[in-house]
């Protein structure tokens, strides 16, 4: 009876480049993720966070005009897409009446 040892795996030097390369692509990836999200967050954490202030939408109000009006200096964007995260808005369109939280800046 003989006994067979499974044959050791062996990287080539392409393969390790490979390797490296897939590992670097996936921690740029999960580090774009993170930027991201602290981006989206600069509205409210650029000096400090402070409570959320709660307004009522007004004719010809949208989440554009909202976000230039508090704050004027960021990509309204950014600003937008922390506003339908705070209320858990679906769409972007608004109601008159239709109260809403919004993120400030201390």
């Amino acid at each position: 009876m003989t006994t067979t040892s499974a044959p050791s795996v062996r990287l080539t030097r392409r393969g390790r480049g490979l390797l490296v390369l897939l590992l670097a692509g996936l921690l740029l990836a999960a580090f774009s993720v993170g930027q991201r999200d602290t981006q989206a967050a600069s509205v409210s954490a650029g000096s400090g966070a402070a409570a959320p202030v709660a307004t009522t939408v007004q004719p010809g109000e949208s989440l554009w005009s909202l976000a230039q009006r508090i704050a004027p200096e960021n990509d309204p964007r950014e600003v937008i897409a922390q506003i339908r995260r705070l209320n858990d808005l679906e769409t972007a369109e608004l109601q008159v009446g239709q109260h809403l939280l919004l993120p400030t800046a201390a």
